[in-house]
C-alpha cells in the first residue's frame, strides 16, 4: 500500500515539473504564427491550382486525342459515277469520285449548285446508288445492300440534317426529337433523359417545348441536329446546313457541329457552297462539274 502511495506522489510530482517547463517556453508571437499559417494556405492553394491545371490539361489533351482518332474508316468512295436518263441520252453527274473519310473528321464537300455534291451525299447515305464503282460504309458494300438493309442501317447508324430542317410543325422540339427515337426502336425508358440530352447539348434546354414556327431559323437548324443525332448515328451527313442562316447563326451551327464530334464521337459529312466555314473542315473535297479537284 505504501509503495503504491509513493509511486502516486512521485507521478503527480512529475506532472506538475513537466506543467512548470510548459510553463516556462516562451509562446511564439501571434503574428509569426499567423504569418506561418497564411503561408501554408497559400501553399496549399497554389498546389491545388497546380494539381487543377494538371488535370485540366491532360483532360483536354485526351479530348484532342479522341477526337482525333482517326484510326477508323467510315466510309471509303472508290471509282463512283453516276449517270441519269434525259429523253435519249444520260446526264453525267458524277465522273469517278473518289475519297475517305474518317472517323472523327469533319468533312465537307464544297462546290456550287449543279456540281454533284448532293448527289454524292445521297448516295453516301445510301439513298441512291452508283452507276458504277464502289462505296463502303464501316466495310459494308453500300453498293450491294438491297434496300431494306439500307433503310436499317440508315436507321441504326447514320443521321440525316435537310436545308429545310424537315421538322414536324405542329410538334414541339421536345416531339421532333423523341419521334426521331420511336423510330430508331430505341427503349421509352431511354426517350426523356436522351431527349433532354441532345437539346441541351445544341443550346435549347430552355426552348425544348416551343414549336418550329416559334424559333428562329437557327433553332430550328439546331432542332434538326438534337433530332439527328438523338440516336446515336456513327455517320451524320447535313446538307448545306448553313444555306438558309445568316452568318452568325451558321457560326454557332458549325460550333455544334465540332461539340457534337467530341461528345458524341460522330463524324460529320456536309456540302456548302459557303467559304466562311470551310476553315473549321478537317477536310475539303471541292467538286466541279461532277470531279474532284485538287
Amino acid at each position: 500500500m505504501m509503495r503504491w502511495f509513493r509511486k502516486t506522489v512521485k507521478s503527480e510530482q512529475s506532472d506538475d515539473q513537466d506543467v512548470k517547463v510548459m510553463s516556462n517556453e516562451t509562446p511564439e508571437a501571434p503574428e509569426a504564427q499567423q504569418e506561418e499559417l497564411d503561408q501554408a494556405a497559400g501553399e496549399r492553394e497554389q498546389g491545388r491550382d497546380e494539381a487543377a491545371a494538371t488535370t485540366l490539361a491532360a483532360e483536354e489533351e485526351g479530348s484532342r486525342g479522341k477526337s482525333r482518332d482517326f484510326s477508323e474508316t467510315i466510309l471509303s468512295v472508290r471509282e463512283v459515277h453516276r449517270t441519269f436518263p434525259v429523253g435519249g441520252t444520260e446526264l453525267h453527274v458524277l465522273k469517278g469520285i473518289n475519297m475517305e473519310v474518317r472517323s472523327g473528321q469533319l468533312v465537307m464537300l464544297k462546290g456550287r449548285s449543279g456540281s454533284g455534291k448532293t448527289t454524292l451525299l445521297n448516295m453516301l447515305g445510301g439513298l441512291d446508288q452508283p452507276t458504277k464503282g464502289e462505296i463502303l460504309f464501316r466495310g459494308q458494300p453500300l453498293h450491294q445492300l438491297s434496300d431494306d438493309k439500307r433503310t436499317v442501317l440508315r436507321r441504326d447508324q447514320i443521321g440525316f440534317i435537310f436545308q429545310a430542317y424537315a421538322l414536324l410543325p405542329l410538334l414541339s422540339a421536345w416531339e421532333n426529337v423523341e419521334l426521331s427515337l420511336r423510330m430508331a426502336g430505341v427503349p421509352p425508358q431511354q426517350w426523356k433523359p436522351r431527349v433532354t440530352e441532345c437539346l441541351e447539348l445544341v443550346g435549347l434546354g430552355k426552348r425544348m417545348f416551343h414549336r418550329p414556327f416559334e424559333m428562329s431559323g437557327g433553332e430550328q437548324q439546331r432542332v434538326a441536329i438534337a433530332k439527328a443525332i438523338a440516336h446515336r448515328p456513327k455517320l451524320l451527313l447535313a446538307d448545306e446546313p448553313t444555306a438558309n442562316l445568316d452568318s452568325q447563326m451558321g457560326a454557332q451551327v458549325m460550333t455544334v457541329f465540332k461539340n457534337i464530334i467530341h461528345t458524341e464521337h460522330v463524324t460529320i459529312c456536309m456540302t456548302t457552297h459557303d467559304p466562311t466555314i470551310l476553315e473549321v473542315a478537317d477536310h475539303v473535297y471541292e467538286m466541279v462539274d461532277g470531279k474532284f479537284i485538287e
